[in-house]
């Protein structure tokens, strides 16, 4: 007797990455030109409009961790940073830089009602780097963690929204 099959998992289209078209993506001015984005207009000003997200990491024993962080979309790399006071000291830090597989959630429910969640998940590469934190936030410590998406998933972001897109960045 082997190992029981798990089913099949339905997606929608809009998760199989087909929810978002190539001209939906944003261009964002950097030192030396434009470039194209891997998140869309819409998700860039809502991610530059939040400061707190949640990241999660996976240790060298596979078990998961998830944290609170101060964050910000950059630009030039097209990233998001992590930064903190201590940050080098904590397991996040050590964890991203070991395993490299990260998450990042940012999510909120604006008021006034109704009921409307809005988020933007990012999976991707965590590098553990030593300096860049002061970018953040001038108090914070040099080392930060930064993160390239692999994919990314938003949902109720667009404008009166509540459709979730999501796909695969190459």
């Amino acid at each position: 007797m082997g190992k029981p099959r798990m089913p099949a998992r339905r997606t929608s289209a809009a998760a199989r990455g087909r929810g978002v078209q190539p001209g939906e993506r944003s261009d964002v001015l950097v030192k030396g030109g434009a470039h194209m984005s891997s998140f869309t207009t819409e998700e860039i000003a809502y991610l530059r409009g939040q400061r707190l997200g949640r990241l999660a990491t996976v240790n060298a024993a596979g078990e998961p961790h998830v944290t609170p962080v101060g964050f910000r979309y950059n630009a030039e790399n097209d990233t998001i940073e992590i930064g903190g006071h201590g940050i080098a000291a904590t397991r996040k830090y050590r964890d991203a830089g070991r395993r490299g597989m990260v998450a990042f959630v940012v999510d909120d429910v604006p008021s006034p009602p109704p009921w409307r969640p809005r988020g933007i998940e990012i999976r991707g590469r965590g590098e553990a780097l030593s300096e860049g934190g002061k970018a953040i936030m001038a108090d914070f410590d040099d080392e930060l963690i930064r993160i390239a998406p692999a994919r990314i998933i938003s949902w109720g972001i667009e404008a009166g929204g509540t459709r979730r897109y999501a796909r695969d960045v190459r």
